[in-house]
């Protein structure tokens, strides 16, 4: 049952809704309140061209599901906070504070609730066990009763806060007693997620009494028809949640105040974590990488190795190379080849496919080397979406120019993108003009080059194709890369864009400000 003795949490069971459900009605309601407030100004700004509205999709019972949720989870609906003269007293800003504190402490009891459904009911199962072997068992489960030790002892503490104090709680004090056992068991767990994925999916495939056992158990009541895939994905979905949460405080703070240091310190410390989890990810999945194209990748020109601990795969794909040969007569023919691209944070090959998806490199050049650009023409039939790319050093020590053409518009602007020397982080001060999107549904990247997004998260566009591709930079965290519009919903309210560019400068000058400190 786990090593830590449960207090007994007077919100854990204050809602019906698992964690997944909880999460996903949240992220619901934060779309509707910047929908809310995207559409004040349409009625007040005609000049803006209308766009037809996208809704997220939502399930029959969601509303039900709302209602639930809400009335459990609002601090202003605690009898004793509403009955209180203390809240008329409140500024309004000081009560939006005190509910994304109290959502925290809510959406934490949610999410240790899952937790015993995952522990108690998959992990610690007989019958689930019995089908597995023990390296299968911990690939699979990994140290998902460690991690439920340490949410059971936060939310412990953060109820104690509440409970001392129900108007002027803490919580940000709460998270930074506690990151150090968040960091101990949450970077493994997380580390171990591309055994776990291929793990599970190795089981469905292959074990006939695994995937017995797990439809029975999934089939219970208490699972909600949530699957055991949701519940194994909780802690890396929850501590990025966390952090947003923490950010959703500090921009609530008072600037200058004690609580604003306390909750940048807070934000800054998750934000910290997730970037080690998701490097320790990248850095075996890219070492992977690197060795199945080696396997792959022989070389007609000079030979160099391909696996080094610095380099990683930014982008690869197969294009049109397009030559001019002189015919007797001195007519010119345009002929077509394939060529596929392998772009590396340090180096780009550029290869002719084979057979058994093996390629045979025939030229390449450092990165420090290379230029793509746009190159407009003109010929007859369909042919478009052409781009230039230049080798100042290529693998025989000279220049090299070769012209693309690729099947789309957005195929084009992301290898031209890719293929541009790092740019500079965006001033914010100057981007009051650049569109904004949110995100409606949640997108998991299938290349290099993509952006991941979850509900609500609002994306700052930096690019957009003829074809239903944008490319933007997220603005709670400054990761960029490309994304589908149809996943998204552009932002049309001026005064709400310029509202989230002041939120993500004021979060980012917090943090710029505790860095400076701490050195």
């Amino acid at each position: 049952m786990g090593s830590v003795a449960r207090r007994c949490s007077k919100f854990i069971n204050s809602s019906h809704l698992l964690y997944q459900e909880y999460s996903d009605v949240a992220l619901n309601k934060e779309i509707q309140s910047q929908q809310r407030l995207d559409s004040l100004s349409e009625v007040s700004s005609p000049a803006s061209p209308q766009q037809p509205r996208k809704s997220p999709v939502i399930p029959d019972s969601y509303l039900q599901r709302l209602s639930i949720a809400s009335s459990a989870s609002l601090w202003q609906d605690i009898p004793r906070v509403r009955n209180s003269t203390m809240l008329l007293s409140m500024t309004h800003e000081n009560q939006k504070l005190q509910e994304a504190k109290f959502e925290l402490i809510m959406s934490e009891a949610s999410y240790l609730r899952s937790l015993h459904v995952a522990v108690d009911h998959f992990q610690l199962s007989p019958q689930l066990r019995a089908t597995l072997s023990n390296q299968e068992h911990q690939w699979l489960f990994s140290r998902l009763q460690d991690v439920r030790d340490v949410s059971t002892t936060f939310l412990s503490d953060l109820e104690e806060n509440f409970e001392h104090n129900i108007f002027t709680f803490h919580v940000c004090d709460v998270v930074l007693t506690h990151a150090p056992a968040f960091r101990r068991v949450y970077l493994p767990y997380v580390t171990n997620q591309t055994y776990q994925e291929r793990t599970f999916q190795t089981l469905l495939s292959s074990n006939n009494n695994f995937r017995e056992v797990l439809e029975k158990l999934e089939s219970d009541p208490i699972c909600q028809r949530l699957s055991l895939k949701s519940f194994l994905i909780l802690p890396f979905q929850r501590i990025t949640r966390l952090k947003l949460l923490l950010q959703n405080i500090l921009k609530r703070t008072q600037p200058g105040s004690p609580e604003e240091a306390e909750a940048t310190e807070a934000h800054h410390v998750l934000e910290e974590l997730i970037r080690d989890c998701n490097n320790n990810v990248q850095r075996m999945r890219r070492t992977e990488e690197l060795i199945y194209l080696s396997q792959k990748i022989e070389f007609e020109c000079r030979f160099f190795p391909l696996i080094s601990q610095s380099r990683w795969l930014v982008k690869s794909g197969e294009l049109t190379a397009l030559e001019s040969n002189v015919l007797p007569g001195l007519r010119r023919k345009l002929a077509t080849r394939p060529v596929h691209l392998h772009l590396f944070n340090d180096f780009l090959l550029l290869s002719r496919p084979r057979e058994g998806n093996r390629f045979l490199v025939f030229d390449h050049s450092p990165f420090s080397s290379i230029r793509g650009e746009k190159c407009e023409m003109k010929l007859h039939g369909p042919h478009k979406n052409f781009f230039r790319l230049f080798l100042r050093n290529n693998a025989h020590g000279t220049g090299a120019e070769y012209l693309f053409r690729t099947e789309t518009q957005s195929e084009k602007l992301r290898w031209i993108s890719a293929l541009t020397m790092p740019r500079e982080e965006l001033d914010l001060l100057e981007c009051q003009d650049y569109p904004q999107v949110q995100c409606l549904r949640s997108y998991k990247p299938r290349e290099n080059d993509e952006l991941a997004l979850e509900k609500a998260d609002v994306v700052m566009v930096t690019q957009q194709s003829s074809d239903g591709w944008l490319e933007g930079v997220r603005l709670s965290d400054g990761e960029r890369g490309w994304f589908p519009l149809s996943h998204v919903e552009f932002i049309t309210n001026s005064d709400v864009r310029k509202r989230n560019l002041s939120e993500a400068l004021r979060v980012k000058t917090a943090k710029l400000q505790l860095v400076g400190r701490q050195r």
